[in-house]
């Protein structure tokens, strides 16, 4: 009876002692959130970067002012130390703007919304002529072979999966055509690739995006065209009315050029060189202002180190807010990143990346190890008046995934994607389609899990 009675004590210190320490991190979790949605500057760090900085591609004057601009940013925030990494990027260039027609058999032309693809070469000033062929897969390419495709504009018209509830999941199977389709068609001796835009919804704004070409064939020009004028191609080449495309694009690459990663740090108090990193990419694409993608996530990283400071938290851990440099057609910042830290013996323990929009948070895609994935999960209720609810396996980022090399955990920031592919790599991605309030909530839930991070370890 007394073995029975004291077993039921210790139970009870052990909930009671269980329950004050969740208490205790609720009411930290709050004070995160109450001064971040109330004093945060992501917003305003955003508006700046977006309209007096404006597109930030590798290797330009504007990605330069925007290293220039989160240096400061990071040092306003309270960083107890700001430095620069180096890394050389790809300096790819767009030219004038793009042109393309399709001329009928009645003799119309219609013109296309098109845009060339991030790395694309160009066809030169006077254009390119040619007969389309459509294909919506590699295999109906292959099937088509050099007989098929040889001195033919190459349109792939792969519509993103509308099935899929999470939109990337639609955009990585979808994403292929335009990442290694101009490469394949190359293969064959196509002129050009034309493919369908990256996007969810059917709309006349052509979204661009990285391309990857095979040295063993030759670099082919490649333009993207509106999901409007995917189907409409489509339509009129299977009533057989197309006589011709016309594209031009005088894009070219230069030389590499000299960039930066931008870092700001939060020293640790018990363990400073072990270092938790969160962070997004600095560069973006040409179109528009590259608020969504990415100046969101890094704007969300900064605010980490500013609530840490403002609310006078001292991580037992080094913090590390990063902008990494060229993420878009290159990942030479990730690269240079996990090269110093290999260089300089540092311990990495988890990485958290945010690169899906500063849309409503919804949760964390985890790559960890078991035990440290039920770790993670373990803090799920702390999230959930945050609107976070969902901890799922395999997560991370372009930028931190290469962190996995030398053992850290990464988590990725999960939103509510449903609008992000009508502005994913378009002109669309301005400051203006930024909710303000959507952007801080999901800084509070990211300041959140490094701080819980930070506390326990993993």
């Amino acid at each position: 009876m007394h073995k029975k009675i004291l077993s039921l004590l210790v139970m009870g210190l052990f909930l009671s002692g269980f329950a004050v320490a969740q208490t205790d991190d609720s009411i930290a979790i709050r004070k995160i959130s109450n001064e971040l949605l109330a004093n945060g500057t992501a917003y305003e760090n955003l508006r700046y970067l977006c309209k007096q900085v404006g597109p930030r591609l590798s290797g330009s004057p504007q990605a330069q002012k925007s290293v220039e601009a989160t240096f400061k940013m990071l040092k306003d925030a309270g960083a107890d130390t700001v430095f620069l990494q180096p890394c050389m990027v790809p300096h790819w260039v767009r030219g004038d703007k793009e042109k393309g027609f399709i001329k009928l058999y009645d003799g119309t032309k219609y013109n296309l919304n098109l845009c060339a693809l991030g790395n694309s070469e160009g066809t030169g000033k006077k254009g390119l002529t040619a007969d389309v062929i459509e294909v919506k897969n590699f295999a109906e390419l292959d099937k088509l072979g050099t007989e098929g495709v040889k001195d033919k504009i190459v349109f792939f018209n792969y519509p993103m999966n509308p099935t899929y509830v999470r939109s990337f999941m639609a955009y990585g199977e979808s994403g292929v055509y335009r990442t290694r389709g101009p490469a394949a068609a190359a293969k064959y001796g196509a002129a050009a690739v034309m493919v369908r835009s990256l996007a969810s919804n059917l709309d006349d704004f052509p979204h661009t995006g990285t391309t990857i070409y095979n040295d063993s064939f030759p670099k082919i020009p490649a333009v993207a065209i509106s999901t409007n004028d995917a189907e409409w191609l489509s339509k009129q080449l299977k009533n057989n009315v197309v006589v011709s495309a016309f594209i031009r694009n005088t894009s070219t690459m230069l030389a590499d050029a000299p960039s930066f990663n931008v870092v700001g740090e939060l020293w640790g108090s018990e363990f400073p060189n072990e270092f938790i990193t969160v962070g997004g990419h600095l560069d973006s694409w040409d179109l528009a202002e590259g608020a969504q993608d990415d100046g969101a996530g890094c704007v969300q990283s900064i605010e980490v180190i500013r609530t840490f400071k403002a609310l006078g938290i001292k991580p037992k851990h080094t913090i590390r807010a990063v902008m990494f440099m060229n993420e878009e057609n290159g990942t030479r910042g990730a690269a240079k990143y996990l090269e110093l830290a290999k260089l300089n013996n540092e311990k990495h323990i988890f990485a958290l990346e945010s690169d899906a929009g500063g849309f409503t948070p919804r949760g964390f895609g985890i790559s960890a190890k078991t035990e440290q994935m039920a770790k993670i999960s373990g803090w799920k209720d702390l999230f959930f008046d945050y609107g976070v609810y969902q901890f799922t396996a395999g997560g991370g980022g372009a930028d931190i995934g290469p962190l996995r090399e030398i053992g850290a955990a990464l988590a990725g920031l999960g939103t509510d994607s449903q609008r992000y592919f009508d502005l994913h790599h378009a002109s669309t991605d301005t400051f203006e389609a930024v909710s303000k309030r959507e952007l801080h909530l999901g800084a509070v839930n990211m300041t959140a899990l490094i701080y819980l991070v930070d506390k326990y370890g993993l």
